[in-house]
């Protein structure tokens, strides 16, 4: 029970990582650059092995390692900066 319990808890955490970074990806750049789809394939087919973003059709897409990675740094200096003032 306790193994559900944390695969449901990661599982929420990873999604509101990746969702915030999506959204910083798209506020920052102003509709430029995109984030990959959650239930998308695209960086298996269109991007190298590990990367963090690829160009497809002129147009930077980054992937859901590279989102999840921009909404925990976000996340980083935001906890630093309020402990920081604090």
């Amino acid at each position: 029970m306790e193994s559900v319990f944390n695969l449901l808890a990661w599982s929420f955490v990873e999604l509101l990582l990746v969702g915030t970074g999506r959204a910083l990806v798209r506020l920052l750049t102003l509709g430029r650059w995109r984030g990959e789809q959650f239930a998308g394939d695209e960086s298996r087919i269109y991007g190298p092995a590990g990367a963090l973003s690829f160009r497809r059709d002129g147009q930077r897409v980054i992937t859901k390692s590279g989102l999840f990675a921009a909404g925990l740094l976000f996340y980083l200096v935001t906890m630093t900066t309020l402990f920081g003032l604090l």
